[in-house]
Formats: C-alpha cells, sequence, structure tokens
C-alpha cells in the first residue's frame, strides 16, 4: 500500500510539471519563402531602384487555451520586433534592406502572459546591376559584403563586368582598339585582384571572378589605359550566402 501511494504521487508531480511547462499555446507559422535577391540599380554612377524583400509570415492556424493577444517577429537586428494584434491580422510581414543571415524570432502571446518562441532562418542576398554608357573615366564601384546585421559573413562575390567598345557609324576611317584594366582593391586599397584587356571595336571584353574574401569592403574601377572611342560598362555583382535558410513551410 505504501508503495502503491509512492507511486502514485510521482506519477501526479510529473503531470503537473510537464503542466506547468505547457504554456497552452499550439504555435503554428507558415510561410511560403526563406530566402530572396534585394536588387539595387546604378546608373552612370548613380542609384536608380532599390527592389527589398518582403516575406510574410501567417500565424493563423496557432491555438491557444486563452485568448491570443500578440503575433509577433523579432529581426534581431537592431529593429524592434513587428508586432500585430490577432483580431487586426494574422500575418506578419518583415522588410529586408539589407543582405545577410537572419535569425527571426517568432512569437506568440497570450492574455495571460504565456509566450512561444519559435527560430525562422531567413537568407538574404544582393544583386547590384551597374551600366555606365560613353565614358572613357570609369566610375568605382563600391562592393560592400559586410552585413548589416552583425551576422555570418557571405560565402561568395561574384563579378561579372562586361567592357564593349561599341562601333560607330561616324568612325570612317574605321575605329581604334581601347586598352583597358579591370581592378579589385581591398580596404588596404591595394589591387588584390587585376586583369588588362585590349577591347577592339565592335567587341565586348568580359571579366568573371568568384571572389571568396568577403569580411571587407572592395571598390571594382575600370581604368581606360589608351585609345580614343569611348566605352560602355555593365557589371552584375552578386553577394551570395551559403544556404542554410529555415525550409518553405507553406
Amino acid at each position: 500500500m505504501i508503495l502503491a501511494v509512492f507511486l502514485l504521487s510521482y506519477s501526479t508531480v510529473g503531470c503537473l510539471s510537464n503542466s506547468e511547462e505547457n504554456s497552452g499555446i499550439e504555435m503554428v507559422v507558415n510561410y511560403d519563402s526563406t530566402n530572396g535577391t534585394i536588387v539595387e540599380t546604378y546608373i552612370d554612377g548613380e542609384l536608380e531602384s532599390i527592389s527589398n524583400i518582403i516575406l510574410d509570415f501567417d500565424f493563423s492556424k496557432t491555438i491557444s487555451e486563452y485568448q491570443l493577444v500578440n503575433f509577433g517577429i523579432d529581426p534581431n537586428d537592431g529593429r524592434s520586433p513587428i508586432v500585430v494584434a490577432p483580431d487586426s491580422s494574422q500575418t506578419v510581414s518583415v522588410e529586408f534592406s539589407e543582405h545577410g543571415i537572419y535569425y527571426l524570432e517568432a512569437f506568440t502571446i497570450d492574455k495571460m502572459g504565456a509566450r512561444e518562441n519559435l527560430t525562422i532562418i531567413v537568407r538574404i542576398e544582393l544583386n547590384i546591376e551597374w551600366n555606365e554608357d560613353t565614358t572613357n573615366e570609369p566610375n568605382s564601384l563600391e562592393i560592400d559584403s559586410i552585413p548589416k546585421n552583425g551576422g555570418l559573413y557571405p560565402s561568395m562575390i561574384i563579378i561579372d563586368s562586361d567592357v564593349e567598345n561599341p562601333e560607330l557609324i561616324e568612325n570612317v576611317g574605321g575605329g581604334r582598339e581601347v586598352e583597358i584594366t579591370w581592378r579589385l582593391f581591398d580596404e588596404a586599397d591595394d589591387a588584390c585582384l587585376i586583369r588588362p584587356t585590349t577591347v577592339d571595336e565592335g567587341e565586348i571584353a568580359n571579366w568573371k571572378v568568384h571572389h571568396r574574401i568577403t569580411n571587407e569592403v572592395h571598390d571594382l574601377r575600370i581604368s581606360y589605359d589608351s585609345g580614343q572611342d569611348y566605352i560602355d560598362i555593365d557589371h552584375s555583382i552578386s553577394i551570395l550566402y551559403e544556404e542554410v535558410e529555415s525550409p518553405p513551410n507553406p
């Protein structure tokens, strides 16, 4: 009899402990995507447009023993949490204007103050599209691969650059070749990558490189070494991260 009472008491204590650990909230967050690419467009060295990323997180399937008072997402990047009241919206939208790996904290709070949390990892990359026409004094392009949220550094910078020496109708006697040099400078203003080339009239020269030193700011510069013709420049810069994001949960 004493043994039976002891076992019953032990079992009861375990149930109470489990009940105390359970917030009474069953949080479900649905999202179609956890990655995106910001696009910056430059024309003749001037910023023309920025296309930020907005991701939506749906809390509508969350249930609770008590009335829910808040759904929210903490971006953990220095911004304040984004909070909505369930009676006005069940979707939390988060806008990203900077590249990086983000560890979002999704949370739900009920009227008793109980809170449930869920970590969602998001990968935001950056693509820079740069166009500069009819120049013999190309502008430099800053490549800032340092994440502003203090998170993981990118895995790679991809530079894909075209320089065209357009064929000009007014060049009756024929155009001329131009000589240029691509250089990628680091923060110490040392050229860590160099590629000289000659571009004949009507031709396009390309330089594509994968650069894995991503913990500092770089400058991409093209020097116009010799020639008389104007050139057109198209840069496409990609700042990429390892694919560590949470899988979609639609």
